[in-house]
C-alpha cells in the first residue's frame, strides 16, 4: 500500500481567504513542514499566491508537493452561480499550474441546513426541481475539471450543506456519470452526519479517488445531537477532534484502503477554530504521529 499522508490550510483555522485572522500563507507551508508532512492542499483559492512562480518557489523552499484543491462554494443557490464558477476555474488553474490531481467540490453551508446538522431526519430537503439543477451544476464543474483540466473530481459530503447525509450522497453518485465525479470521502463529516464511514467505503470504495481524514468527538457529537446545536456552535463546541480520539475507527479505515490496494494522498484536516486557544503546528504532529502508529508511513 503507497498511502502518502498530507495536511491543509483548513487545520491552521484557514476557511476563506479574505479572512484576516488567517495565518501567513508561508507559516502555514512551514508549520506542516516542520510537522512532518510533504504534501497540502491549496486552501480557499485566494489564500496562497495565484501567481504559479510565486507558490512553486515557496513549495520548493518547503519541501511540499501540492495534491488538490477545494471549491467551497453555494453550488445549492441558483443565484450564486457566478462566485462557484470563478472558484472553480481558478482553483483548476492553480492545481494544473503545480502538477496537483484533485478537485473537491463542497457544497458550502446554507443558512437553511445549519441549523440541523447531524440530523437527517429534520433537515429540509429539496423539491425535485430544485434537486435538478443543483445536480446539473455539480455535474457541469466536475466536467470542467475533469475534461477540461483533466483533473480527478471528487464530491465531499459536508455537515450543513445540502450535500451531507449518504442517502444525498449515493443519490447523486447515481445521477452522474462516474468519468466525470468520484468521492472525496470525509471520514469525520460521515460520522458527523450519523453514518458508518467504515460501512460507506466498504460498498464504495471503487469509487473513492481521495480521502480526507477528520474525527468526532462522540460525546460533543451526543450533546449537540440532543440539545439541536447548530452547525458553528457544534464546531466551536470542540466536534472535530485530533485523530485517533473520536468515534471513527481509523485501523478499520486503513484496512478498507489496503484491501482495496489504494494509493496516493490522504489529508488530515483538523478543522479549527482560529478564535479558540491552541496550537495547529501541535495537533499536526499528534495527527501524524497517531497515523504512524496504526501503520501508515
Amino acid at each position: 500500500m503507497s498511502i502518502k499522508i498530507g495536511n491543509a490550510p483548513c487545520s491552521w483555522g484557514v476557511e476563506f481567504a479574505d479572512d484576516e485572522r488567517n495565518p501567513d500563507w508561508k507559516s502555514v507551508l512551514s508549520d506542516c513542514a516542520k510537522a512532518g508532512y510533504k504534501g497540502i492542499e491549496l486552501g480557499p483559492v485566494g489564500y496562497m499566491p495565484e501567481d504559479p512562480a510565486i507558490l512553486g518557489d515557496a513549495l520548493a523552499e518547503y519541501d511540499q508537493t501540492l495534491i488538490g484543491g477545494v471549491v467551497f462554494r453555494p453550488f445549492h443557490d441558483a443565484n450564486a452561480w457566478d462566485d462557484v464558477m470563478d472558484g472553480s476555474v481558478r482553483t483548476c488553474k492553480a492545481l494544473v499550474a503545480h502538477g496537483a490531481s484533485h478537485l473537491v467540490l463542497i457544497d458550502s453551508i446554507s443558512p437553511r441546513r445549519a441549523p440541523t446538522a447531524g440530523r437527517a431526519a429534520e433537515a429540509e430537503q429539496m423539491d425535485q426541481a430544485e434537486w435538478t439543477a443543483y445536480s446539473d451544476r455539480i455535474r457541469t464543474i466536475a466536467r470542467l475539471g475533469a475534461e477540461e483540466y483533466g483533473l480527478t473530481v471528487g464530491i465531499h459530503a459536508h455537515a450543513a450543506g445540502f450535500m451531507d447525509f449518504e442517502p444525498e450522497l449515493e443519490r447523486l453518485l447515481d445521477e452522474v456519470d462516474e468519468s466525470l465525479l468520484k468521492i472525496c470521502f470525509d471520514t469525520g463529516h460521515h460520522s458527523y452526519a450519523g453514518f458508518d464511514p467504515v460501512a460507506f467505503m466498504k460498498r464504495h470504495m471503487d469509487r473513492i479517488s481521495y480521502m480526507h481524514f477528520k474525527d468526532i468527538d462522540p460525546k460533543v457529537k451526543a450533546q449537540v445531537i440532543e440539545n439541536r446545536t447548530n452547525f458553528y456552535d457544534a464546531c466551536g463546541q470542540g466536534i472535530f477532534c485530533n485523530l485517533g480520539q473520536g468515534d471513527v475507527d481509523f485501523p478499520a479505515v486503513r484496512q478498507v484502503l489496503l484491501d482495496a490496494g489504494f494509493e496516493g494522498w490522504c489529508t488530515v484536516e483538523q478543522d479549527c477554530d482560529p478564535t479558540l486557544p491552541g496550537t495547529p503546528i501541535e495537533d499536526a504532529v499528534s495527527n501524524r504521529e497517531y497515523l504512524e502508529s496504526i501503520g501508515y508511513n
